[in-house]
């Protein structure tokens, strides 16, 4: 009997905003030739955007997290995907991404990869990279439970960010590793560099074994969606996305989208984490742009009061800027 070819997977995990879809377009550079699964939290898919300039095959899972809700879903991705790829239908990829939302777990990640028969006879392993923040890992790991299992799992630490760090946060989290995750090969990356990541993180056996566990409890987070019909003026909206970070520095742990401004079509990227606002980007222009912004906003606990605060907010703001 002919062997079964199995397609390597590499599963991208890591807190919120701690530069995992940053490290995926890294590795689609490096390795185009790959299909891509992004689960996003909420329910208004905004990663989608950043892949767009890549030829692959992309799907989203969106309206939950990996570690529970839509879980279900990712082994008849899987199987079509590969029943796709034998029948030579669609555009041909070599190897499969997935990437878990900011708080998933990624233990059930990888139970469907190595449980499931089918799968575990047509997919390999390849390695699990958690991507940490160097300027807000400690703190994360110190409050969110999510973040210690994605860490714990890993195959590979990739330290993002670290241009924005102190020496004291640099120091806290090697602490912190150093207390939950010892042995884990560690890698730091910054903006502009060109070294061959995958082989880098690839390069030893997946640690992952089926039969250990690690229990976390449900995570406590929200989405808001908040939305703009119109197109705006930049300086205004970056005064009221200030303020919001500063209103809800505990409970606001992610903020994503893309908005429309008055001076130009194409799509402006908004992203924000741990209180900072990065700078916008501007996106290409999409055929289907309907000009609506849309933002996502992630919460520790639930925030009843912040789409009130944002429409209160938005009215308020200085007409000077729009």
């Amino acid at each position: 009997m002919k062997p079964v070819k199995t397609l390597p997977v590499t599963v991208l995990t890591g807190f919120l905003g701690s530069g995992k879809t940053t490290l995926l377009n890294r590795l689609l550079k490096q390795d185009p030739n790959a299909a891509v699964i992004i689960n996003e939290f909420g329910e208004t898919p905004v990663d989608p955007y950043l892949l767009q300039q890549y030829n692959i095959v992309l799907s989203t899972l969106v309206g939950g997290c990996l570690c529970c809700q839509v879980i279900g879903s990712l082994s008849p991705l899987l199987k079509n995907l590969r029943m796709a790829w034998e029948n030579k239908a669609g555009r041909p990829f070599a190897r499969v991404f997935i990437e878990t939302s900011g708080v998933a777990n990624p233990e059930p990640v990888l139970d469907t990869l190595l449980r499931d028969r089918w799968l575990s006879t047509r997919y390999r392993l390849e390695a699990l990279i958690t991507t940490v923040s160097v300027a807000d890992g400690a703190a994360i790991l110190a409050r969110f439970p999510e973040a210690q299992a994605q860490v714990a799992w890993a195959d590979c630490l990739v330290l993002t960010q670290g241009d924005l760090a102190t020496d004291a946060q640099r120091a806290s989290l090697n602490s912190a590793l150093d207390q939950w995750v010892p042995c884990i090969p560690r890698l730091s990356v910054l903006p502009g560099e060109t070294n061959d990541l995958l082989a880098a993180v690839c390069a030893g056996p997946p640690r992952y074994r089926p039969s250990t566990a690690l229990t976390v409890p449900k995570h406590p987070f929200s989405s808001v969606l908040l939305q703009l019909e119109h197109p705006v003026v930049w300086s205004r909206l970056q005064a009221v996305l200030t303020a919001l970070l500063a209103r809800f520095p505990e409970h606001l742990m992610r903020l994503k989208g893309v908005v429309y401004t008055a001076d130009d079509h194409r799509p402006l990227l908004i992203q924000a984490a741990q209180g900072r606002l990065s700078p916008p980007q501007r996106l290409p222009v999409r055929p289907d742009q309907d000009n609506h912004g849309r933002l996502v906003c992630i919460t520790a606990g639930e925030l009843p009061e912040l789409p009130i605060w944002w429409m209160a907010a938005w009215q308020n703001a200085d007409p000077a800027n729009g």
